[in-house]
């Protein structure tokens, strides 16, 4: 899978250790918000934070088997989670919004490791973008009524 002569498998395991404390972030933040929506709205939004947690760990657990299986040993530390304190429907999307972003700059790092060098973890991280990014789509979609 990996040609150990043409990628830095150490710099490709740090930014693959990087990804599982960044999803797992991922996990606690979204449970959180998750929790503490209310308002009329609550339901949808909920939902929408649930299942935003449960890919967080979806994408965690991904990330750790490739790093496992390139030698690497997972932490068991979880990113800084960075909060304003605020748990107004706005606050909690514009946050989701920069953990997004901040997903997606990691994932695109990623890719500049491995770009033309590896097939399978080329295609992991352009996956992993595409879908990070469709988040921040949805979650523009959803600020529009903060305008």
């Amino acid at each position: 899978m990996v040609d150990e002569r043409s990628i830095d498998e150490a710099a490709v395991r740090s930014v693959l250790q990087t990804i599982v404390e960044t999803e797992l972030a991922g996990v606690v933040r979204y449970t959180h918000y998750a929790l503490m929506i209310s308002g009329p709205y609550r339901i949808p939004i909920v939902e929408f934070m649930r299942a935003q947690a449960t890919e967080s760990l979806d994408h965690a657990l991904a990330a750790g088997e490739i790093l496992t299986g390139i030698s690497g040993h997972p932490t068991m530390r979880v990113a800084p989670i960075e909060e304003s304190g605020q748990h107004g429907v706005r606050a909690i999307l514009e946050e989701s919004y920069g953990h997004e972003k901040r997903a997606i700059d990691i994932y695109r790092e990623l890719l500049s490791l491995v770009e033309g060098k590896s097939v399978f973890l080329e295609e992991f991280a352009r996956t992993q973008i595409a879908t990070e990014e469709q988040h921040l789509l949805e979650l523009r979609k959803m600020l529009r009524d903060f305008e």
